[in-house]
């Protein structure tokens, strides 16, 4: 430990042992970063990571970055270093893995501990920068492991134990939730390619019918040449056919009859009307008649259904 844990051997600390203990000491820095070192403790390895991390930060600042600030977190059970903001935990040292804490004594903002990373097993050295509170942050990691080790005395070592044994089972559930998200995010992705085969994919040898394309009013477009259909009526009689288009009836652009009152039934018109109507009638054929009189006297003779013209005497 550092010099300064010595010198406050015989003196007392600087919190209750409850603080540590049930809760934590917050204090606030900047982080200048962390690099890995070849031993766990030392005060020359120390300064060699605190060199290289200081020159790293100056290349930083003339490129226009800033030093971040942190969040300290010191308990029995180690140091947290959270964003000052979003209080989301960066990096969590369990006190059994610091190995070393020392501030530096030709700086005095500058305070440092060695940690062995629980993943990659290297012992790992993180710098940091505090205006005032450099030696108090060193001394305050030092009470928490006077209180670790008292506590470990008391326990015969079971509490340290059990507490390994509940981060180990705790990294192993974070591990299985991020392995579980991971699969789940598989199975949606297998599910969407599966409904998209099934959409596009069609039986070997069969043909999907169409239906017909109808307008805008949702109706089936008129086809001239369209086949009649041979389905046969409820009462199993075929339907009657479809008169060709030369003997079909004309009609107007509404689809009625052309108007023929000399065709219409007698009793399709009021009294006074078909009175009218057979008035016209008896007219028309009277001049049908005159008409006919008037072609004999000029030489016209009747054949069959269709009129003749003879050579004219010598009257013309």
């Amino acid at each position: 430990m550092n010099r300064a844990f010595s010198r406050k051997k015989d003196k007392t600390w600087m919190h209750t042992p409850e603080a540590l203990s049930k809760h934590y000491i917050p204090y606030n820095a900047k982080f200048l970063g962390s690099t890995e070192v070849e031993q766990p403790k030392g005060t020359e390895v120390v300064r060699d990571a605190v060199r290289k991390l200081k020159f790293a930060r100056h290349i930083k600042k003339s490129e226009g970055q800033k030093t971040p600030k942190v969040e300290l977190q010191i308990s029995i059970y180690g140091v947290k270093i959270l964003d000052p903001k979003t209080k989301e935990v960066q990096h969590n040292c369990q006190l059994h893995r610091i190995s070393f804490c020392a501030d530096d004594k030709t700086d005095k903002r500058i305070f440092t501990f060695i940690c062995k990373d629980s993943e990659s097993n290297k012992h790992l050295c993180y710098v940091f920068d505090s205006e005032k509170c450099a030696e108090e942050i060193t001394l305050t990691i030092g009470q928490a492991f006077d209180l670790a080790y008292r506590k470990f005395l008391e326990s015969g070592g079971k509490d340290v134990e059990t507490r390994k044994q509940i981060a180990g089972l705790q990294k192993r559930i974070q591990e299985l939730e991020t392995e579980n998200a991971e699969l789940k995010n598989k199975v949606q992705d297998l599910e969407n390619q599966l409904r998209i085969t099934q959409v596009h994919a069609s039986p070997a040898g069969s043909v999907t019918p169409k239906s017909p394309s109808t307008d805008i009013f949702d109706m089936v477009p008129f086809s001239p040449i369209s086949p009649q259909s041979s389905t046969p009526t409820r009462n199993g009689t075929q339907p009657p056919p479809v008169p060709s288009r030369s003997t079909e009836i004309k009609r107007d652009l509404f689809g009625a009859e052309p108007f023929d009152p000399f065709s219409c039934g007698a009793g399709d018109f009021p009294p006074d009307i078909q009175s009218k109507l057979d008035e016209m009638q008896r007219q028309r054929w009277l001049v049908y008649h005159i008409l006919i009189m008037e072609g004999f006297k000029m030489g016209l003779t009747l054949e069959g259904t269709v009129f003749c013209l003879d050579p004219l005497d010598s009257r013309c």
